[in-house]
C-alpha cells in the first residue's frame, strides 16, 4: 500500500519515467512472446528459436538497466534522516522502491500480452494482422500459459531484483585486519590496524585512534597534576610522553580526547584552555575507513573484457563463414558482442573519471578547471550509462555493415529491438544526467552566489559534452570497425 501511494503522489517527472520503464517492459514482454510464438510455429527448428530467445537478451538488459537508474533517481524512495523512526528504514525504502519498479514492469507486461493477442486475433475474434509475420504469432495454435506466464513475469522479476540489490543497505566496510598473531608488547589476537615503525615515538600519533585507554589517562592526570621541579626536563618528557592521547591545537590550547570526561587541569599557575573535542563525526565510528573513490578501479577490467570480446569475435567469425541472407551471426560472435558491451560498460566510469582529469592538464583556466572538477565528481554516475550507449552505438555500426544490401533481412520485430535498446540506453544517459544535475545543484547556487557568471557555467557544461565526445567518439568508432571486420571476410 505504500508504494501505491508514493506512486500515486509522485511527481510528473517521476511518472514519466515509470511510464518510461512500463513502455520498455512492454516491448521486450512483446519480442518474447514473438519468440515463443515462432517456437510454437516451428517445432522441427529448436537452434533458430532459441537464438531468437537469446537476441532478446539485449532488450531485456537495457529495460533492466533504465529501471534500475529510474529507481535511483526517484525522489520518493530517496532516505532522509528522521524516516527510521516511524519504520521507514534504509531496508524499507529498497523494498518500497523494488515494489514500485515491479508495479510498473508489470504493468508494461500486462499490456504487452493484450497486444500480442489483438494482433492474433484472439480479442477481437476477426483475422490476425498483417503487421507482424504469422510464424511470431503462431496463429491457430492455442498458447502455453505457463510458458506465456514465465516470460511476462520475467522483466518484473529481474527488475526489481536488480533494484534491490542496488539500493540494498550497506554497512560500513570494516578496516583491514592483520594476520592472527604476537602484536605488540606480545600482545596475542586481531590487529585492527596496522602501525608504521615509530608511531608510538611522534607526539600525538594515536590521537586518531577515536579513544584513550584507561591506562594512558591514569598517566595524562597523574603528570598533569604533579607540580613540576624548576629545570627537571626529565619530568616534563615523561609527561609528554603520558599525554599521547592529547593534542595541541593551533592556538596555542591543550586539547584532550573527548573520551576522558574529566579533563586534567594545570596546578602551577598556568592558564590552559582545555577543550574536549570529538575524535570522528558523530555519524562515523573510529574503525569506519575513509571512502575511496571506486570510479578508476573498474577501468582495467572493462579493458580486459573489451580485449577478451574483440579477440573472442575476430576469432570465431575467421572461424565460421559470413552470414547469409535471412540468417544471424554465429553464437560465438554473439558473446563477443556481449563481451565487448560489458568491457565498455565496465569501463566508462573510469574513461570519464579520466577524461576529467585530461581536461585539468596543462595550466587549466577557470572553465577547463571547473568542467574537469564536474567530471571527476559525477563519473560515478554518468559513467556506465556512457560505456552502454558507446556499446549500443558500436552495434548500431556493426548492424549496419552487415544488414546492408544482400545481408540477413531486418523484419519488424529486429526493427523493434533495435528501437528498444537504443531508446533505453539513450533514456538512462539523459536520467542519469539530470540526477547528476540535481546533486550539484548546491553547488551551482553557490558558484552563483559567489559570482560566477552563467555564461561559465553553461560554458562548462559545453566543455564537458565536448571532452566526453572527443574520447568516447573515436573509441566508439574503432571498437565498431574492429568488431565488424570478422564479418566482412
Amino acid at each position: 500500500m505504500l508504494a501505491l501511494r508514493l506512486t500515486r503522489t509522485a511527481h510528473l517527472a517521476v511518472h514519466l519515467r515509470r511510464l518510461l520503464v512500463a513502455v520498455a517492459s512492454a516491448g521486450t514482454g512483446f519480442l518474447l512472446l514473438s519468440a515463443l510464438g515462432y517456437a510454437l510455429s516451428h517445432p522441427d527448428t529448436p537452434g533458430a528459436a532459441a537464438l531468437r530467445l537469446a537476441w532478446c537478451a539485449a532488450p531485456l538488459a537495457a529495460a533492466v538497466h533504465l529501471a534500475v537508474t529510474v529507481a535511483r533517481t526517484d525522489p520518493g524512495t530517496r532516505p532522509r534522516s528522521g524516516l527510521s523512526a516511524i519504520g521507514l528504514g534504509p531496508g524499507r525504502l529498497m523494498a518500497v522502491s523494488a515494489t514500485t519498479t515491479a508495479l510498473a514492469a508489470a504493468l508494461g507486461s500486462v499490456a504487452a500480452l493484450f497486444l500480442y493477442l489483438h494482433l492474433r486475433g484472439d480479442l477481437t475474434g476477426g483475422p490476425p494482422s498483417g503487421r507482424v509475420s504469422a510464424d511470431a504469432l503462431a496463429v491457430g495454435q492455442s498458447l502455453p500459459a505457463p510458458a506465456v506466464l514465465t516470460l511476462l513475469v520475467l522483466v518484473p522479476a529481474l527488475a526489481s531484483a536488480a533494484v534491490a540489490q542496488a539500493l540494498r543497505p550497506r554497512d560500513p566496510r570494516p578496516t583491514t585486519t592483520a594476520p592472527r598473531g604476537y602484536g605488540r608488547f606480545g600482545a596475542y589476537g586481531w590487529g585492527k590496524t596496522r602501525e608504521t615503525f615509530g608511531a608510538y615515538g611522534r607526539f600525538g600519533s594515536r590521537t586518531t585512534t577515536g579513544a584513550v585507554t584507561a591506562d594512558s589517562r591514569a598517566h595524562m592526570t597523574a603528570g598533569s597534576r604533579a607540580e613540576p621541579a624548576a629545570g627537571s626536563r626529565a619530568d616534563m618528557a615523561a609527561g609528554s610522553r603520558a599525554a599521547g592521547a592529547a593534542r595541541v591545537g593551533a592556538d596555542g590550547a591543550l586539547r584532550t580526547q573527548a573520551s576522558d570526561p574529566h579533563p586534567p587541569t594545570p596546578t602551577d599557575g598556568t592558564t590552559q584552555t582545555l577543550d574536549a573535542v570529538p575524535s570522528a563525526p558523530p555519524d562515523a565510528t573510529p574503525d569506519t575507513p575513509t571512502p575511496r573513490p571506486q570510479n578508476t578501479t573498474t577501468l582495467p577490467w572493462g579493458i580486459a573484457v573489451l580485449a577478451a570480446g574483440l579477440t573472442v569475435e575476430t576469432y570465431t567469425g575467421n572461424a565460421s563463414p559470413a552470414p547469409t541472407p535471412g540468417t544471424a551471426p554465429s553464437a560465438g560472435v554473439l558473446i563477443g558482442w556481449a563481451l565487448t558491451a560489458l568491457g565498455l560498460a565496465l569501463a566508462g566510469p573510469g574513461l570519464t573519471h579520466l577524461c576529467g582529469r585530461l581536461l585539468q592538464a596543462a595550466r587549466p583556466g577557470a572553465l577547463r578547471l571547473l568542467a574537469g572538477r564536474v567530471l571527476m565528481e559525477e563519473s560515478h554516475r554518468i559513467g556506465r550509462p556512457l560505456g552502454v550507449v558507446a556499446a549500443v552505438a558500436a552495434a548500431a555500426y556493426v548492424a549496419a555493415t552487415v544488414y546492408d544490401g544482400d545481408g540477413p533481412a531486418f523484419g519488424p520485430l529486429a526493427t523493434l529491438g533495435a528501437l528498444l535498446v537504443a531508446g533505453c540506453t539513450v533514456a538512462t544517459l539523459l536520467t542519469a544526467a539530470v540526477a547528476a544535475k540535481h546533486a550539484r545543484a548546491d553547488t551551482t547556487d553557490a558558484l552563483l552566489r559567489l559570482g560566477a557568471p552563467r555564461a561559465t557555467l553553461r560554458g562548462a557544461a559545453a566543455v564537458r559534452a565536448a571532452a566526453l565526445l572527443a574520447l568516447f567518439g573515436p573509441l566508439t568508432l574503432v571498437v565498431a570497425v574492429l568488431a565488424a571486420l570478422p564479418l566482412d571476410h
